[in-house]
C-alpha cells in the first residue's frame, strides 16, 4: 500500500497584520484533524504554520486529489475562519476564494503539495514552507539539490542518483508542462526556470535506479492566487514537499538548497524582489517589510 503526503496551507487570518497565525487557529485545527485520525481518514498529521499562514501536514492512504482529504481540509479552514473572525485577526478567510466546496480543493485559493508514494523502511521527509514570495521562489533551490554537483555530493559520488532526475516544469501561464531530463538538458532548464514567475519546478522523479520512476522524490504547490481570483488578492506563499536519503540527495544536501539567500519576488505588497531567509518555524514570523 502506498503512502500520501499531503500539505495544504492558506490564509486564514493574521495575527497582528500579515506576520502570525494565533494560537486559537492552530488548536482549532488540531482537534479537526485529530478527530479526523480517529476516524480512520488520517493516518497522522502535524499543524503549524509559516508567516500568516495555516498549514495542515497529513499522511493518509487516500492518494492525492481524494475528495475526502481535501474536504477535510476545507472544512478545518472554514473553522478557523470563524475564530479568525470572531478574534477580528487580520484578513480572516483571505484565500478561500469559493464560497462552497466543490470536490477538489485546487483552485478555490488553498496551496497543495501532495506526493504518493512506496514508502522506504526509512523515509525522511522535508516539508518546506514559504510566506510572502511566489511558487517560484523554489526553482533555484529544488535545482541545486537535485542538479548541482556542488550543492549535492552525491550526484557524483553515490551510484543511485549519479544518474540525475527527471524534472517536470509547468507554464503556469499558459498551463502546460514539459518532463526534462537533468543533466543532460540542464542548460535548457535553466533557461525556463529562470523566468519564475512563470515556469516553476512542479516535481521531481528519480530515473532509472533505487526508487520507483513514477513516484516523486518532491513536490511543490503552484497555486497563483490572483489567477484564481482575477485580481490581486495576495502572495502565493507556495509550499513543498521533499524526500531525502537512500536513493535520493541526503538531508545536509537537502537543508543546503537553502543555504543562499537567493532574491524571490514578493515581500512588501506583493510588489518587490528580495532574498529569501530560511527560518525555523519558531522564527517564521515575517515582520521587516513584509520579508518573505
Amino acid at each position: 500500500m502506498k503512502t500520501t503526503f499531503s500539505i495544504i496551507k492558506a490564509d486564514v487570518g493574521g495575527f497582528p497584520g500579515h506576520s502570525s497565525v494565533h494560537k486559537d487557529l492552530i488548536d482549532v485545527a488540531e482537534k479537526s484533524l485529530s478527530e479526523a485520525r480517529e476516524s480512520g481518514l488520517l493516518l497522522d498529521f502535524h499543524v503549524t504554520h509559516c508567516g500568516d499562514d495555516l498549514e495542515l501536514l497529513m499522511t493518509h492512504t487516500k492518494g492525492t486529489n481524494n475528495q475526502e482529504v481535501h474536504s477535510l481540509a476545507w472544512d478545518t479552514f472554514i473553522k478557523a475562519t470563524d475564530v479568525a473572525k470572531k478574534l477580528g485577526l487580520y484578513g480572516a478567510g483571505q484565500d478561500l476564494l469559493k464560497d462552497a466546496f466543490s470536490g477538489n480543493i485546487r483552485g478555490m485559493g488553498p496551496g497543495v503539495a501532495e506526493m504518493e508514494f512506496t514508502e522506504r523502511k526509512s523515509e525522511p521527509l522535508i516539508a518546506f514552507l514559504m510566506d510572502k514570495t511566489e511558487p517560484g521562489a523554489f526553482n533555484l533551490p529544488i535545482f541545486k539539490i537535485f542538479a548541482d554537483p556542488f550543492n549535492t555530493a552525491g550526484l557524483v559520488i553515490d551510484p543511485s542518483i549519479h544518474s540525475g532526475f527527471v524534472f517536470e516544469i509547468w507554464d503556469i501561464l499558459e498551463h502546460k508542462k514539459v518532463f526534462m531530463k537533468l543533466p543532460e538538458e540542464m542548460y535548457d532548464v535553466l533557461a525556463l526556470i529562470g523566468a519564475k514567475s512563470r515556469f516553476v519546478i512542479k516535481r521531481v522523479y528519480p530515473k532509472d535506479g533505487k526508487l520507483p520512476t513514477d513516484e516523486p522524490a518532491a513536490v511543490i504547490s503552484t497555486e497563483k492566487l490572483y489567477q484564481i481570483a482575477g485580481e490581486y488578492v495576495g502572495k502565493d506563499d507556495p509550499v513543498a514537499a521533499v524526500r531525502a536519503q537512500s536513493g535520493l540527495p541526503a538531508l545536509g544536501e537537502v537543508l543546503e538548497g537553502f543555504a543562499f539567500p537567493h532574491l524571490v519576488s514578493g515581500w512588501m505588497r506583493g510588489s518587490h524582489n528580495g532574498p529569501m531567509m530560511p527560518v525555523s518555524v519558531e522564527q517564521a514570523r515575517c515582520t521587516r517589510f513584509d520579508g518573505p
